[in-house]
């Protein structure tokens, strides 16, 4: 049973991903799925190594050094040498970055205003998404 609505849970969510993904509304390029991952963790976690933004993501670091330089060029993020240790990169997204999440802040306000009118029932939803996204963070790969 509870198999059963997990999935229930995960298939709405991906539909619901597609939806907001297929709309017209935003104006902006095209961003690869990994691409995409690395900047919601780098706007929320400014300065963190190339390392820390792989791991969460969970994607291949190859594939990651190439995300951060298209989305570098695209001068969505700049990357620092970290002054402990000039190996290691720090990530920061620029002010571009933050146009663009402010761009998407409105539009997808805009798009998901009153498909839920319940203000306690949407805070729920947005408390129980966070401790699944938390949860499956936790897991190994």
């Amino acid at each position: 049973m509870e198999k059963d609505r997990l999935f229930e849970l995960a298939d709405l969510v991906l539909a619901i991903a597609r939806q907001i993904n297929a709309s017209r509304e935003y104006p902006a390029e095209a961003w690869t799925p990994v691409e995409s991952a690395a900047m919601r963790f780098i706007d929320r976690n400014p300065g963190a190594t190339a390392r820390q933004v792989a791991e969460a993501t969970r994607t291949v670091s190859s594939n990651l050094s190439r995300a951060l330089r298209n989305l570098e060029q695209r001068g969505l993020v700049r990357r620092v040498s970290d002054s402990h240790d000039a190996r290691r990169v720090r990530v920061f997204p620029t002010e571009r970055a933050r146009e663009n999440l402010a761009l998407l802040h409105d539009v997808w306000g805009r798009m998901l205003e009153g498909t839920v009118d319940d203000g306690d029932e949407l805070e729920s939803t947005i408390q129980t998404l966070r401790r699944v996204e938390s949860g499956l963070s936790r897991r190994p790969r």
